[in-house]
């Protein structure tokens, strides 16, 4: 049972409900997100036994995670027509695979693939950074900013869409990526909005809820922090505090952040000063549940005037229809077949939404 909503910023605190779909009441998601699941966990099961090669138990522990995982989305899956359905989401989902994968000894499966994304796009930062200096434009440098956060959401491993992708060629970079993207007009674009809003004054403070390592935090999400730092506007970066997928952690982002200090003078200042700081958002897997966070952060997030909300997970599956009582920016490319064509749009559509009360 989750605790009362400390969360000030929700428009409706007694109403709100992350999940965008209850596929209690919706037959052809729960349908399709099953078989999805289902399918994917053969990928999870290889992830966690290479991710402990080392360990000769770890064959046989992913198989027991693969075995359990699929009797508990069994156990979901069934009806009890005397009962009224319990409301169920994909994030319900996405959590069983975390829980299930930690039961079996997997804390982390993706840690050295974090590891090697991290450190290969730090080294491209520089580059990037300077490469959005040189456009003079205020308009058309955003522009190329949230592309860059766009583009950087393209590298998740949990999306069955881009791993294939990721697998087939180790050259796809940033590059590629803003390549494969939906071009505008996007599937929800309210990018013109968001550019007019950047012609007024700079916000006190925006909230920035982060997805995955490597590329998307370092070479999507930084650049837009640094931009902010520049108009003196403060950020607070949240990441799950225990690893979900190859997402970010608190402490990842801590480390990730102290070594791009010395790759950008911008951020080492606001690092030191206090003017950019790390949050754990306290998720079980990798949707975002207002609900869950505690009261201390709570109390932090309620400086901000801007919510930026990143990933699929985060901005789609969970949040696409929460509204806020601050400026709200949801950012996330649809990575999923199945739910960009229930959407109206294709695989790798775009959702920029900007909501401005």
């Amino acid at each position: 049972m989750t605790s009362p909503i400390r969360f000030r910023l929700l428009q409706d605190v007694e109403n709100y409900s992350p999940d965008t779909l209850d596929l209690s009441l919706d037959s052809e998601a729960k349908k399709y997100w099953f078989k999805c699941f289902n399918r994917l966990v053969l990928k999870f099961e290889q992830q966690a036994a290479k991710s402990q090669n080392g360990d000769p138990t770890a064959v046989d522990r992913a198989a027991k995670f693969r075995t359990y995982y699929l009797d508990q989305l069994e156990q979901l899956q069934q009806d009890n027509p005397s009962l009224d359905p319990k409301p169920l989401a994909i994030r319900d989902l996405l959590e069983l695979n975390e829980t299930s994968l930690r039961l079996f000894g997997f804390d982390d499966p993706w840690r050295e693939q974090k590891k090697v994304e991290n450190q290969a796009s730090i080294t491209k930062l520089s580059s990037r950074l300077d490469y959005i200096d040189q456009i003079e434009d205020t308009r058309a440098k955003w522009t190329e900013i949230i592309k860059g956060v766009l583009a950087g959401n393209m590298f998740d491993w949990g999306a069955q869409a881009v791993a294939q992708i990721l697998e087939n060629d180790a050259s796809f970079g940033l590059e590629e990526a803003l390549e494969q993207i939906q071009k505008r007009p996007w599937l929800i674009d309210c990018l013109d909005q968001w550019l007019d809003r950047t012609q007024g004054p700079p916000h006190k403070c925006a909230t920035i809820f982060t997805d995955n390592s490597g590329i998307d935090i370092v070479l999507g999400i930084l650049p837009l922090v640094r931009q902010f730092l520049l108009q003196k506007t403060k950020v607070l970066l949240c990441a799950n505090k225990k690893p979900t997928l190859n997402d970010i952690t608190e402490d990842e982002l801590q480390d990730l952040i102290r070594q791009c200090c010395s790759k950008c003078a911008i951020i080492n200042e606001a690092y030191e000063q206090g003017m950019l700081q790390i949050f754990g958002n306290e998720q079980n897997g990798p949707c975002l549940d207002f609900r869950l966070l505690t009261p201390e952060l709570c109390d932090e997030i309620l400086q901000s005037d801007l919510l930026i909300i990143v990933g699929m997970a985060r901005a789609l599956h969970t949040n696409l229809n929460a509204k806020f009582t601050c400026e709200t920016l949801k950012l996330a490319v649809v990575k999923n077949e199945w739910l960009a064509k229930r959407l109206g749009g294709e695989t790798f559509s775009v959702i920029c939404k900007y909501e401005n009360i």
